[in-house]
């Protein structure tokens, strides 16, 4: 079986808000596994690396202003379709875009306080887990995976 895995992360708001919990549930429910989790408050010079493909973007500046705000808790998760699947349990980028049932959906309104951030392909999510979780991630099995997977 293909396992992928993704880079999630809890944005200040979400971290404020006490949403980190329903967060992890959610994949949890899901059935993917949980592979590294931190919590921190990122540097400058993390976020511009994270965030650099919208560097030229006019809300650069307040976007990073707002991740500078507070903790973050960034995660990995592992299983089969997670980075897909997982952008759909997030929602679209714009909450008003999204659909009840969702991350997005059920908790933020404004696109600049959107909860949470997640890989959108395998490649980034390669980048993204490399550079927040430079030591790298817990390899393990879990008993569970044949009721999960086929």
């Amino acid at each position: 079986m293909a396992q992928e895995r993704t880079y999630i992360m809890v944005k200040p708001d979400g971290v404020e808000r006490g949403l980190v919990g329903e967060v992890i549930k959610r994949f949890e429910n899901r059935g993917y596994k949980l592979v590294a989790l931190q919590q921190l408050r990122p540097s400058r010079e993390l976020l511009e690396q994270h965030y650099g493909d919208l560097k030229t973007k006019g809300f650069f500046p307040a976007l990073i202003a707002y991740m500078l705000s507070g903790p973050v808790v960034g995660m990995v998760w592992e299983g089969k379709g997670v980075v897909v699947t997982g952008r759909k349990m997030l929602g679209e980028t714009n909450p008003l875009a999204s659909a009840p049932g969702t991350i997005r959906g059920d908790y933020c309104i404004d696109v600049g306080k959107n909860i949470c951030h997640g890989s959108d392909s395998v490649e980034s999510a390669k980048k993204e887990i490399a550079l927040w979780f430079p030591a790298g991630v817990n390899e393990y099995t879990r008993s569970i995976e044949k009721l999960i997977y086929e």
